[in-house]
């Protein structure tokens, strides 16, 4: 099988977390959700017969109390980032001040907005890791963070954008408790998702690659 490179990288480099670009009123089809799962479940795993779980909430009650909790956790974790864009104002750094700004509003449009969304998709595993050794732990959610990322690839592949999002587990049992979830299961994360609108899609800004590589030791720049 011959990839093409150009195609596969510019759908690795532009898939972003999409918040004021979804479509609210435009239903996502059941079958386009199942198709993008089970492509996202060939993601690697530890082992092939652990079980992962996508709970996928479109009723609009259900989508309510989710976002219920979500808003719960959100808006109490957002207050650093109010004050630590504060600080650096008060400081004279305004790119800082300005850059938290932007990612603050962003961020409360979609707490805000969140029960509009055509679908959310909650990505949670059998077990708990609460007491977990740091192994268990990594091996636990790295069983299942990248089926989550490559489920955000097939969304983006089929015209529809979603935003990985963890703050509702700060308020874990409250989901838990409006949507059935047994209590020995771990949610992992969130997509919100549904059909974006336009197509200008760009590769985002990141630190330089070369300042986040080391070679055969750590800080060993070449």
């Amino acid at each position: 099988m011959k990839i093409d490179l150009e195609q596969a990288d510019a759908l690795l480099t532009t898939t972003r977390a999409v918040r004021k670009r979804l479509n609210y009123e435009k239903p996502v089809p059941r079958d386009v959700i199942e198709d993008c799962i089970r492509v996202a479940l060939q993601a690697p795993v530890g082992h092939r017969t652990w079980k992962q779980h996508f709970l996928v909430v479109r009723d609009d009650a259900q989508k309510m109390k989710i976002a219920d909790v979500y808003r719960k956790g959100f808006y109490p974790y957002v207050a650093g980032t109010e004050a630590e864009a504060d600080e650096a104002e008060a400081a004279g750094d305004m790119e800082k001040a300005n850059l938290l700004r932007g990612n603050l509003s962003l961020a409360k449009y979609q707490a805000d907005t969140m029960h509009q969304v055509p679908c959310l998709i909650i990505a949670a595993k059998d077990g708990r890791v609460d007491d977990a050794t740091p192994y268990d732990r990594a091996a636990f959610y790295g069983s299942i963070y990248p089926s989550t990322w490559s489920l955000m690839l097939a969304l983006r592949a089929r015209g529809l954008g979603a935003t990985f999002t963890t703050l509702h587990i700060l308020n874990e049992s409250d989901a838990a408790e409006s949507l059935g979830i047994p209590s020995d299961v771990t949610q992992v994360a969130m997509l919100a998702v549904g059909y974006y609108t336009g197509e200008t899609f760009k590769p985002g800004q990141r630190l330089p690659a070369a300042d986040q590589i080391h070679w055969d030791q750590w800080g060993a720049q070449s």
